[in-house]
């Protein structure tokens, strides 16, 4: 009979796990730091009054913030994982994530340099501009500490969101909930799986905020 309870207890707690890692991963994937700039801008432009803009509009400024943020990021951080023979898990370690930075880095700023150039309006670029400091600091904590760049993308989902809540005088009441329960159950898990410690993600997630607030709404 105890045997019995025992196997539906750990059948119980392997089914949670399994949901939990399920969970973890899917939004490991929306609130990748890569991604996080396209989602910001697919929103702008499906709930904002910016719906109103011509397709071609839309259609070249998100084919920019992908080329510029996604596409070449991915292939000059594969080309360089396939140069060292690194899996994406050997690269995680801190002292392999300071040239994934870089890379990142001078792909936002050359997409930053283009919306400049050809005059984006500045509540556009201000998403580029956030996602540039918040690699920029990453990076620079990352030289002594691990912080988790899947809680500043988070960070920074939010702290835009609040941002372009008060440029658009929108109320962000529940998206902000339903965004800070995802970055909570995201947190959860990270910490679970020991990929971060508690502070580490504290500390990603404050960083990417912080970098959504004053990117758009100040510089």
């Amino acid at each position: 009979m105890q045997e019995t309870e025992n196997i539906q207890t750990t059948a119980t707690t392997s089914s949670g796990t399994s949901v939990l890692e399920k969970c973890s991963r899917v939004l490991s994937a929306l609130f990748n730091p890569f991604l996080v700039p396209l989602f910001a801008f697919i929103l702008l432009f499906t709930c904002t009054y910016l719906n109103i803009m011509p397709l071609q509009y839309v259609t070249l400024v998100l084919g920019t913030v992908f080329s510029f943020t996604i596409l070449v990021p991915w292939l000059f951080i594969g080309l360089y994982n396939w140069m060292n023979r690194w899996t994406l898990k050997e690269m995680s370690t801190r002292k392999r994530r300071f040239i994934p930075y870089v890379l990142t880095i001078m792909s936002y700023t050359t997409c930053l340099i283009l919306m400049y150039r050809f005059h984006y309006p500045r509540y556009l670029s201000g998403i580029i501009l956030a996602g540039l400091m918040c690699m920029a600091i990453c990076s620079l904590l990352n030289l002594r500490w691990r912080v988790s760049i899947h809680l500043a993308g988070c960070g920074m989902f939010i702290g835009g969101l609040w941002s372009y809540s008060i440029l658009f005088f929108f109320n962000p009441v529940w998206w902000l909930c339903g965004f800070i329960l995802l970055s909570g159950i995201q947190g959860t898990a990270r910490i679970s799986y020991h990929q971060h410690t508690l502070l580490e993600v504290i500390v990603g997630f404050v960083v990417g905020m912080f970098c959504g607030i004053i990117g758009i709404l100040f510089i």
